[in-house]
């Protein structure tokens, strides 16, 4: 009898499915777009670049001055 309207059948938990996803998506419970929470200033990254080597102290401390003096 309800055959031809996808009642009995598994068409209605896809729409269920669909609808939580959208709700979740919403109301922003999956992650779906990258969060930029991580604010670096330069003072920090030019610390990191130090530490991994990238560059030398002696432009390190050149930089640093810069940085200081725009503050």
């Amino acid at each position: 009898m309800f055959y031809d309207h996808h009642l009995i059948g598994m068409h209605w938990l896809w729409w269920v499915i669909s609808i939580i996803i959208i709700l979740l998506i919403a109301f922003n419970i999956i992650p779906f777009r990258p969060k930029n929470d991580l604010k670096e200033d330069a003072m920090d990254i030019l610390k990191i670049r130090f530490a991994k080597g990238e560059i030398e102290r002696e432009e390190f401390e050149e930089r640093k001055k810069i940085l200081k003096q725009s503050k």
